[in-house]
């Protein structure tokens, strides 16, 4: 009797086990049809896997992403508000939440899903982000704070660099584009956004020369900001060539090599550090290059790459080889608190 109930015990669980399998099978393949853009079978799957877990999470947020997507955005709402206030809910619920209460012109409820997601996940990187875009959206200038808490809280999530770094090039300031600027490029390096910010980067060194005092306009209060420029200022000779991806590299060599005789052990930076150790490789030039030279002179960048060969793959090979991530040292967030 005892291994009668032994194997009905054995056969239950191998069950329970299929069923899970068989549930994020489903999953998956629903994944694949979204992926393919097939929303309709994507949907399809999904309410066969909910027939067998009615209540996963995970299953009913792609659900209400799928319904977003066919802009069926009552049942989206209906699908994903409840999630809100579980307790297994991630930040994704919050994103799904969100980007449906967007497309329902709702903004004061979006405000709200922001608000409660980064009350249940204050390091989340994409929240803070995202939550700055909708405050920007609405001209709404104090989403740059969002931007630097995100950037404190989760220094190496990509997207608050970009925003920050847009945000400061449209003020007066000449020196937090350039920064977070380089650094967006460096964690996200093929996408449309990071065209958008090297060329944000070669227009921001050329605001930086445009005044005769460089100083001007600036936060002077930030010691930071404060030796960055005047760094930058004993370089001006160098800029009267014209901005160009040669004598930007020649502007940024010198800089890095009087920033180490000054200021590097009082303020030790990520960035600075990635550019002194490929001054030691020898890929500082490539690297300016590929920061520069695609958006200014295709050309042109064509041909230094045609007459560079080697120079170019050393650096590329080396910079798909490796993640670009922060120390999360902070100069600047503090003030805008």
């Amino acid at each position: 009797m005892k291994y009668v109930f032994s194997i009905l015990v054995l056969l239950m669980a191998l069950s329970c086990f299929a069923q899970q399998e068989t549930t994020k099978s489903l999953q998956d393949r629903a994944d694949s049809f979204l992926k393919q853009g097939d929303y309709a079978n994507a949907q399809l799957v999904l309410n066969r896997a909910l027939q067998q877990d009615a209540d996963n999470i995970d299953l009913l947020k792609d659900l209400a992403f799928i319904q977003f997507l066919q802009r069926d955005y009552d049942k989206a709402a209906n699908t994903i508000k409840p999630l809100i206030d579980r307790k297994d809910a991630d930040v994704p619920v919050f994103q799904v939440a969100a980007l449906v209460y967007k497309a329902r012109d709702d903004e004061g409820e979006v405000d709200k899903i922001y608000k409660k997601g980064l009350k249940k996940f204050p390091s989340s990187g994409v929240l803070y982000s995202e939550y700055g875009d909708l405050l920007w959206s609405k001209q709404d200038y104090s989403a740059i704070k969002l931007w630097e808490k995100g950037i404190e809280e989760d220094p190496n999530y990509p997207g608050n660099y970009f925003y920050a770094s847009r945000y400061y090039f449209f003020t007066m300031d000449k020196v937090w584009s350039i920064i977070y600027g380089e650094i967006f490029v460096n964690m996200e390096s093929l996408t449309r956004r990071t065209v958008e910010i090297k060329k944000i980067l070669v227009d921001s060194y050329k605001k930086l020369y445009t005044d005769e005092d460089i100083m001007k306009n600036q936060n002077t209060n930030n010691p930071f900001t404060v030796a960055f420029l005047y760094t930058m200022k004993k370089q001006a000779p160098l800029a009267s060539m014209g901005i160009t991806p040669e004598s930007l590299t020649m502007i940024r060599t010198r800089f890095m090599l009087d920033w180490d005789n000054e200021y590097a052990s009082k303020f030790p930076y990520r960035l600075f550090d990635y550019q002194r150790q490929l001054l030691k490789d020898g890929l500082f030039e490539a690297y300016n290059q590929w920061l520069f030279g695609s958006v200014q002179n295709l050309t042109a960048f064509q041909t230094w790459i045609n007459t560079h060969p080697d120079n170019y793959r050393d650096f590329i090979n080396f910079h798909k080889g490796r993640v670009f991530k922060m120390g999360g040292q902070l100069y600047q967030g503090n003030q805008n608190k």
